[in-house]
């Protein structure tokens, strides 16, 4: 064969190939796109109540009276303004040298790198992953038990911190702990991607998710929790029984197995099964602050006094109505305390501390990006002409088919942006407005949104969490796809169902 005609390496075909653009060159995109945009949508704006939101019916254009340069200028510093931008209160622009309400995102961004550090602390403790490591091989001669108890731990970690990512770490344990129980690698792969993605679908407090939609939606962080929570119980145990189904399936008939045997999947056993090393009494305690750490926050954003009265009910004198900047000092005290008692030393602390701000930064550009658009969008006053566009459409809808529709609407949006972040802050400026207009509360849309966002998230191709736990467990994408469809489906008549719910106990 001559050297014209031989195969290019390996690494430079792979290097090549087409891969999905990032969120930050989506939002770069979308930026570019909505700026272009301000030169045709024509600005107006609505009249607003007392509580700062929307009179229906109020529209009106206006003249924006801004020059090509000043358009120019949004575009060039719409990420540092989408960080810290303040609003002018006469002119209602948004820049650094204005004075007036802090607009941006700074706050979100400060509290995204805070739980980072902490989330970044409790795993240099070594007490979350040893902890489901040894309760992995307690039940190791148990293997329903063993299922389920790792997609219950996984679903709850998932609905209060967004555990995602960090479940690639569990793969090297579960997926030859699953194969010694007779069941096979997609049996792994459902425990864990299923377990941790049905509770981001399900986010209470997920700060990522719930927390930023919320900031964006100008709602509190608690309101809404009792759908979602419901939502969590239901959603859970319909996941966790469908994965049971297929494991038993295979473990009887192992010829129908999705992912397929590799040599020695079936000749290992769980006995010999290595065993975890024991939790120390510093990181037992670290594991019980961290959980206590969960369930204050929980406590702390509740508006306790609407949940138990009303929503007209005046708040309780123990109810603590916090929101970001409490919460990020929180989770900054958290951190330390966690390492302290985890045995990380002062220098162990700050350094992950640190390391922690520098892991989850990404997170908090994208939630910078996403707010610049909104910045643009207003400057621009084309953010209502967008919202008017869309006010005639909910306007002839019942409350229910408005909150479906969100739900379908933000699953092709959740594939274009799989950050949950970068989505919320992009999504809810234009979304929740337009509760107020259907009648229903802000928080049912911010429901419909991360509904939308966690579905796609669990088969969404441009994810770490999928392809790269595929990867992991040697299972093809292809073969994931047959085993999650019909789970997709339940799940998405099930979020419709409680939707609809919603809107009628509202």
């Amino acid at each position: 064969m001559s050297g014209t005609d031989t195969e290019a390496p390996a690494e430079e075909t792979a290097s090549k190939q087409w891969k999905f653009p990032t969120a930050y060159t989506v939002l770069a995109v979308v930026t570019l796109a909505v700026w272009a945009l301000t030169f045709v949508i024509p600005p107006g704006q609505y009249e607003l109540d007392d509580d700062g939101r929307p009179v229906q019916g109020s529209y009106q254009q206006i003249d924006a009276d801004q020059s090509f340069g000043d358009r120019l200028y949004d575009l060039f510093v719409s990420p540092v303004n989408g960080l810290y931008g303040i609003q002018d209160p006469t002119t209602g622009l948004v820049g650094p040298n204005n004075t007036g309400d802090l607009y941006g995102a700074v706050q979100v961004f400060l509290f995204v790198l805070a739980v980072g550090a902490f989330i970044t602390v409790t795993f240099a403790t070594g007490a979350l992953d040893r902890g489901i490591g040894r309760l992995a091989h307690r039940l190791r001669d148990r293997g329903i038990l063993l299922v389920v108890g790792i997609m219950v731990i996984f679903a709850i970690a998932g609905t209060v911190e967004g555990f995602a990512e960090e479940t690639l770490g569990f793969y090297a344990l579960i997926v030859p702990l699953t194969l010694a129980l007779g069941y096979d690698r997609m049996t792994a792969v459902g425990a864990i991607i299923l377990g941790a993605g049905v509770g981001v679908l399900c986010s209470t407090v997920n700060p990522f998710a719930t927390g930023t939609a919320s900031s964006a939606a100008d709602v509190p962080i608690g309101d809404g929790i009792g759908l979602r929570l419901a939502m969590l119980v239901v959603l859970t145990a319909v996941t966790v029984l469908y994965v049971l189904w297929y494991a038993r399936r295979v473990k009887k008939d192992p010829a129908k197995s999705l992912s397929g045997w590799q040599d020695g999947d079936r000749e290992s056993s769980a006995a010999e099964a290595p065993v975890p090393d024991p939790l120390t009494g510093r990181q037992q305690f670290a594991l019980w602050f961290v959980g206590f750490t969960f369930l204050f926050m929980i406590f702390a954003i509740i508006p306790w006094a609407s949940v138990i009265e009303g929503p007209d009910a005046a708040s309780y004198a123990w109810q603590l109505d916090w929101y970001f900047p409490e919460l990020t000092a929180m989770f900054l005290v958290a951190s330390v305390i966690t390492g302290v008692v985890g045995g990380l030393g002062e220098e162990g602390v700050t350094g992950k501390i640190v390391a922690g701000f520098g892991d989850f930064v990404g997170a908090g550009l994208v939630i910078v990006l996403a707010r610049g658009i909104t910045v643009i969008m207003n400057n621009a006053h084309i953010t209502d002409t967008v919202l008017h566009s869309l006010e005639g459409v909910v306007s002839g809808t019942s409350s229910g088919v408005f909150a479906i529709a969100v739900f379908i609407v933000n699953i092709p949006l959740a594939f274009l942006i799989p950050s949950t972040s970068g989505h919320a802050t992009l999504a809810m400026p234009i979304m929740a407005p337009l509760a107020d207009f259907a009648g229903v509360p802000r928080s049912l849309v911010i429901t419909a949104w991360q509904s939308a966002s966690g579905w796609m998230n669990l088969i969404a191709p441009t994810t770490a969490v999928v392809m790269g736990g595929l990867a992991l467990a040697k299972v093809r994408y292809d073969r994931y796809l047959r085993f999650v469809g019909p789970l997709l489906l339940i799940l998405f008549v099930l979020i419709c169902g409680f939707l609809v719910l919603g809107t009628a106990v509202a």
